[in-house]
């Protein structure tokens, strides 16, 4: 191989080239917490449950039919709102079952891998049955009224988000 034809290879850095950062600072050497400092962090946490996600989705799902049901005074786009929040929140709290306090769960705690495959696992569930009830809808739901459905099941849906940014902003 010729000159011209050479692949490039990187120079190496000197080990202290690697420390040095752009703006000429060192970055601070890792100092792993006491046991003491480590509680009191976690302490400060927040914690998070997938039940508390399922009570607000709940509550912002029958909230939202009933002020529907009042405003509207018509019940097929109260229930129907309602049932569109009912196929996100019934899913949701299945799978919060299936994460937290299934026997399945308790037996693969503390294995990263198998504590993400149940993860996946359950999180497929909760697609099929969302899709399962979205199906049964017409034959459950009496007039039903689609867009009632589809903006329940899309604000029950947004409760992620909210509390997601309610989380982050504490």
């Amino acid at each position: 191989m010729d000159a011209d034809n050479a692949p490039a290879v990187m120079p190496r850095m000197a080990p202290k080239a690697l420390e040095d950062r752009e703006d000429g600072a060192q970055e601070p050497e890792f100092k792993p917490l006491t046991r003491e400092e480590a509680e009191r962090w976690r302490a400060s946490q927040p914690e998070l449950s997938p039940w508390r996600v399922v009570r607000v989705q709940w509550l912002v799902g029958l909230s939202l039919a009933a002020l529907v049901g009042l405003v509207t005074r018509q019940a097929p786009i109260a229930w129907s709102l309602l049932y569109g929040a009912a196929a996100t929140a019934l899913p949701t709290a299945l799978m919060a079952w299936g994460l937290t306090s299934s026997r399945l769960s308790r037996q693969l705690a503390g294995r990263v891998e198998t504590v993400f495959m149940n993860f996946v696992l359950w999180e497929g569930v909760k697609i099929l049955l969302t899709v399962i009830l979205l199906w049964i809808a017409p034959r459950i739901v009496p007039n039903l009224n689609w867009l009632a459905l589809v903006a329940g099941l899309v604000v029950v849906l947004k409760v992620y988000w909210f509390g997601f940014l309610i989380q982050t902003r504490r």
